[in-house]
C-alpha cells in the first residue's frame, strides 16, 4: 500500500466482496505480484460461503452447504489442499425420498444406481446408464468453457474471427446427435426431457433432485434441463465428474483456505469496510470510498456484488451508458430460495432408511415434489404466496464431520426452494418463524422425532440473504440461470468477459460468467482478464 498527495490510500488492485470467488480473484493477482487490497462489507469473509454458529458452539454452513462443482484448477493453483481444505465424497450422491416411506439412492457407481432404479422399473434402469453416459459427454464439452470468458458477442474484425475458432476448437469433436442434445438442455424443459426417456415417477423424482437448486421457474418450462449438465461437470480434488462432498469445517472452509493463500502473496483484507461508491474519473474506475468516508485508490477495481448491486448501486448513472443501465437493471432476480439451520440434539431417525446406512448415506435426505407438485410450487411462488408443499434438501453434516458441535449432537442444514422474494400479503420480518414451523412439520413427515430434537434454529428467508449477505432480492447465483442469462449473456450482451463499460472495472462474482455455485470460476477467469489486459497495457 502506498499514499497520494491527499491522503488516499493506494493499491494496484481493489476487490469489493470477501466472498469465494472475490478472493478467488485477489489470490490469483496477489500470486501475479499486484498489491491488491479485499474490501468485505461484513465482520466475517466468505460471503455466502460461511460456517457460522445456530447457537453457542454449534457451526453448521448457513448458507452454500455442500461441495460439488468447486474447480480443480482452482484448488491446485492456490494450493487448498496446504491450507487444510479437506473434502470428503458423498456416496450415494442423493437420497430422496419419493413418498410412501420410500427412499431412492443415486451412487457414484452408475451400475449401482441402476440395481436401485430396477426395483421401480427395468426399462428406466436400462435408460439411465445409457442417459448418465449422454450427459457426462455433454458435460464434458461444456467443461472447459468455466475456466475462460465466454465468446464474446461483440467482437469484430480478426477477434471475431479469432473467437469462432476458439467455439470450433471446443466443439469440433461433437457429433450431430450430441450437438442436438445439447441444444435441447440449453432451451428445452427437464420434465419434457425426463417424461420422454423415463417411466417411473421416482426416477424422474430423483433427476429433479439433482438439478440445479435456485434457480427460477418449474421444471417444466424452457431452459430447465441445464441444471443436470451443471451437476456433471468435474470438481474436487481429483477432478471427479459429478463429484459432491462435505467440506470438513463447513463452507467457510473453502473461504478461509484462499484467504490464507491470498495473503501469503500480499493480499490485505479489511472486513466491517462496506464500499459506498466506486470513484471514477474520466470514464475509468479510479477507486472506492468506504462508507465511514476513507478513500482508498487502485488502477483496477473488481467487485465481486452482484451486477445490480454494482451498477445501480455503486456507481453513479451519469457514467453508465443509459442502455446499459436498463440492461442491468432487467436482469431477473427474486432468488426463490430460503435456507432454514438447526442445531439438534441428536440425529433424528428417517422413515424408510436401510438398517444398515452409512454415516455418509445418512447425512442426507432431498424432500422433492413430483415433477408436476415442482411446477406446481413454482406457480403458486411466481403469485406471491409460499406453497403448502416445498422443496426441501436436508443435510446432516455432523454424522461426517464432528468439528461442527459437540459429541452426540448434531448440525442439519436445510435449502428449500420455490419461495418468493416479494410476498403478496405481510411482510417476511412477520412471516418468518411460521415459515420455519412450516419447514419443521413438512421435514417431520420424513423424520418424526425432528420437532423434539432441535435445540436452535435460525431461518434465512429471501430478505434475510439479501440484507445479510448483500444478495440482491436474495439471489444465490446473482441472477438466474436461464439462457438468456448464461455465457455470453452474462451479464448482458456485449459485457460478457468481465469488462465494463467502465475502464479498470471488472465484475469478478456470480453474475459473471459462468454463474453462481462455488466454483471459483468467475474470479479466476476475471483475475485472468485483468492480466491479459495489463500485459496489454489495456486494464
Amino acid at each position: 500500500m502506498t499514499g497520494n498527495s491527499d491522503g488516499a490510500q493506494t493499491y494496484d488492485a481493489i476487490v469489493i466482496g470477501a466472498g469465494h470467488n472475490g478472493l478467488t480473484a485477489a489470490a490469483y493477482l496477489g500470486k501475479a505480484g499486484l498489491k491488491v487490497l479485499v474490501v468485505e462489507r461484513r465482520d466475517i469473509i466468505g460471503g455466502a460461503c460461511v460456517t457460522e454458529e445456530v447457537i453457542p458452539g454449534h457451526r453448521v454452513s448457513f448458507t452454500s452447504y455442500f461441495a460439488s462443482m468447486l474447480m480443480p484448477t482452482v484448488i491446485r493453483d492456490l494450493d487448498l489442499a496446504r491450507q487444510g481444505l479437506r473434502m470428503v465424497s458423498s456416496d450415494p450422491l442423493l437420497t430422496v425420498s419419493v413418498g410412501g416411506g420410500r427412499i431412492i439412492r443415486w451412487w457414484a457407481d452408475g451400475a449401482r444406481t441402476a440395481e436401485e432404479i430396477r426395483q421401480y422399473s427395468e426399462k428406466d434402469a436400462v435408460a439411465f446408464l445409457r442417459i448418465d453416459r449422454e450427459l457426462k459427454a455433454l458435460a464434458a464439452y461444456l467443461q472447459p468453457f468455466f475456466l475462460e470468458p465466454p465468446p464474446n458477442l461483440a467482437a469484430r474484425g480478426l477477434d471475431r474471427i479469432r473467437e469462432g475458432a476458439r467455439l470450433f476448437k471446443r466443439f469440433r469433436k461433437m457429433k450431430g446427435r450430441e450437438i442436438a442434445q445439447l441444444i435441447t438442455f440449453l432451451t428445452g424443459s427437464l420434465g419434457e426431457y425426463l417424461d420422454r426417456h423415463f417411466e417411473s415417477a421416482e426416477v424422474k423424482r430423483m433427476f429433479l433432485a439433482n438439478n440445479v437448486y435456485g434457480k427460477h421457474g418449474g421444471p417444466y418450462e424452457p431452459g430447465s434441463a441445464v441444471g443436470l449438465l451443471f451437476h456433471l461437470l468435474s470438481g474436487g480434488d481429483d477432478a471427479v465428474q459429478g463429484f459432491a462432498g462435505h467440506v470438513i469445517g463447513g463452507m467457510g472452509s473453502i473461504t478461509q483456505a484462499i484467504a490464507a493463500t491470498a495473503r501469503e502473496h500480499g493480499v490485505e483484507i479489511r472486513t466491517n469496510a462496506p464500499v459506498a461508491s466506486i470513484t471514477i474519473e474520466g470514464g475509468r474506475a479510479t477507486g472506492v470510498v468506504l462508507v465511514d468516508g476513507i478513500r482508498i485508490d487502485a488502477g483496477t477495481i473488481l467487485s465481486n456484488a452482484d451486477p445490480k448491486r454494482t451498477f445501480l448501486g455503486l456507481i453513479d448513472p451519469a457514467a453508465l451508458p443509459e442502455d446499459f443501465r436498463q440492461d442491468i437493471a432487467a436482469i431477473k432476480m427474486a432468488g426463490p430460495s430460503a435456507k432454514l439451520n438447526l442445531a439438534l440434539k441428536g440425529e433424528p431417525t428417517v422413515i424408510g432408511r436401510a438398517a444398515d446406512a452409512d454415516a455418509r448415506e445418512r447425512s442426507l435426505l432431498s424432500i422433492a415434489p413430483t415433477l408436476e407438485g415442482a411446477q406446481r410450487c413454482a406457480d403458486i411462488a411466481r403469485m406471491g404466496e409460499i406453497p403448502d408443499e416445498l422443496w426441501i434438501d436436508c443435510v446432516i453434516p455432523s454424522l461426517v464431520d464432528d468439528t461442527l458441535c459437540p459429541p452426540g449432537k448434531h448440525m442439519m442444514t436445510c435449502f428449500i426452494q420455490y419461495v418468493p422474494f416479494d410476498l403478496r400479503e405481510g411482510t417476511w420480518d412477520e412471516k418468518r418463524e411460521d415459515f420455519a414451523d412450516s419447514i419443521v412439520r413438512q421435514i417431520a413427515r420424513h423424520m418424526p422425532d425432528l420437532p423434539d430434537l432441535i435445540e436452535g434454529r435460525v431461518v434465512l428467508t429471501p430478505l434475510d440473504l439479501e440484507r445479510t449477505y448483500g444478495l440482491t432480492e436474495g439471489n444465490i447465483f446473482h441472477g438466474d440461470l436461464n439462457l438468456g442469462q448464461l455465457f455470453s449473456m452474462r451479464p448482458t450482451p456485449g459485457w460478457s468477459q468481465y469488462r465494463t463499460p467502465v475502464k479498470g472495472l471488472y465484475l469478478c462474482g456470480a453474475g459473471a460468467h459462468p454463474g453462481g455455485g462455488v466454483t471459483g470460476a468467475p474470479g479466476h477467469n476475471a483475475a485472468s482478464q485483468v492480466l491479459r489486459d495489463r500485459k496489454k497495457g489495456k486494464a
